[in-house]
């Protein structure tokens, strides 16, 4: 099982200057904090009486002041820690790079150079007219191809429109139905940007305990009578664990979503055909509100910000109509070069090889792992989820060794420690080399003499 409690360590209160006179300039004081680092991630702010009386305010505006940061992302109030930053709040802030110099890069999720797309040759095939406002913005070729791909895998392809990414697809799908305050179902362990995502949105997220076959069926029950109105599943290659449905764990959490028939199902298929497991959609005919994003990033290139979203008519008409008068559509240069690739026998067969390779450096990682009696998760794509007893000590071990790993902190709520290891960089041949790093990182009696 992957997912418990675990006791977290509450911080001391921020010695930040927090200044203003209403509730408007309390929120923008702590924002500047935030967003020039003077109040760090995790840090805790003072109490609301503590501040109100510092500031010669009333507790009501210190009090509507935390609320609009909350609403906005920036903090979050959980018990005894009291009200702190968000880990990763929606501003924009200066980070350090995540992979060192000479490291080995198993951290940052990213697909193999080697086994994406070279875009020159099929750049130099294209020569589109220019496109002009007004036009029919979305390739008709294209959406036949991405409803094919849909109804082969089950889910109605009737109402479909294009996005910038799939997280792109999941934004305007919640936004279309969910409001701040609103509880959301997110696995945990989970996607990170889709906990920056719904923090953004001022949703309240309910985690969901996962195990090697994804979202349990009673936690997921459980998560939906705690009053979510939406739910955001990977059915495979799930981000961080790499964990799949099979096709009893899919029917038995569409039983479940079927006593809960108000509740919004968005499903992110973000690997798509590089995911090397076959996809079980919890989506069945009928059900009121469903969105299906499918990503073209992972299989060709991630700049390419090109997904495909399926959905229930109401949904999909609410996001057609948003992006209308936003962004107005996805480049139709991109969406030519999407269509080239998935229509190119040479590169169908590049994807497939793709997807092999990923699979055989997953299941060697894994194998290499076992051999040291360390237990591992990931059945499909690009990541393998390791528990540790601690984190920080973990990852600082592997650098040590020249290999970066993700913390799993950022991708958890309340499941317990662990790191994300990324494969697609790490050939079988790699494998027992990093593992047994992994085993002297986790036992400190050797870790001295590596």
């Amino acid at each position: 099982m992957i997912h418990s409690s675990t006791m977290t360590r509450i911080p001391s209160p921020a010695r930040v200057a927090i200044t203003g006179a209403n509730a408007a300039e309390i929120a923008a004081s702590v924002e500047g904090a935030v967003r020039d680092g003077r109040l760090a991630p995790g840090s805790r702010l003072p109490p609301v009486r503590a501040l109100a009386a510092t500031l010669g305010v009333s507790p009501a505006t210190v009090q509507a002041a935390y609320r609009t940061l909350r609403t906005r992302g920036v903090l979050v109030t959980a018990g005894r820690r009291g009200t702190t930053v968000r880990e990763r709040p929606p501003l924009r802030i200066a980070l350090a790079p995540a992979v060192p110099p000479g490291a080995l890069d198993l951290a940052t999720g990213n697909p193999d150079p080697a086994l994406l797309a070279r875009l020159g040759p099929v750049l130099r095939r294209l020569d589109p007219p220019p496109h002009l406002y007004g036009e029919e913005h979305q390739l008709p070729a294209l959406r036949r191809v991405a409803a094919a791909g849909f109804e082969a895998d089950g889910i109605p392809a009737d109402h479909l429109t294009v996005t910038s990414g799939a997280l792109d697809a999941i934004e305007r799908v919640l936004e279309a139905h969910l409001r701040p305050g609103d509880r959301i179902a997110l696995e945990d362990p989970g996607f990170s940007n889709v906990f920056d995502l719904a923090a953004g949105l001022g949703l309240e997220p309910v985690p969901v305990a996962l195990d090697a076959r994804g979202v349990r069926p009673e936690a997921l029950d459980a998560a939906l009578r705690r009053g979510a109105r939406a739910v955001v599943v990977t059915p495979r290659a799930q981000n961080p664990t790499g964990a799949a449905f099979d096709a009893a764990r899919a029917a038995a959490l569409r039983r479940v979503l079927r006593r809960h028939p108000d509740v919004l199902l968005v499903e992110d298929d973000h690997a798509g055909a590089v995911a090397g497991a076959p996809l079980h959609t919890l989506v069945e005919r009928g059900r009121a509100r469903w969105a299906v994003a499918r990503s073209t990033s992972k299989a060709h290139a991630p700049d390419l910000r090109v997904a495909w979203l399926a959905a229930d008519r109401e949904t999909l008409a609410r996001v057609a109509g948003r992006q209308r008068i936003g962004f107005r559509w996805v480049s139709r240069l991109l969406q030519e070069i999407v269509l080239a690739l998935e229509t190119d026998p040479a590169s169908r067969r590049r994807v497939a090889r793709a997807a092999r390779a990923y699979a055989a450096r997953r299941d060697a990682l894994r194998a290499a792992l076992a051999a040291h009696g360390i237990e591992a998760h990931g059945t499909s794509g690009l990541n393998v989820w390791i528990p540790v007893p601690e984190e920080a000590a973990a990852v600082q071990a592997l650098l040590a060794s020249g290999y970066a790993v993700a913390a799993g902190e950022r991708f958890r709520i309340a499941s317990p420690p662990a790191i994300r290891v990324t494969i697609s960089r790490l050939p079988p041949a790699a494998a027992p080399a990093f593992a047994a790093a992994v085993a002297a990182a986790l036992e400190p009696r050797r870790s001295a003499a590596v």
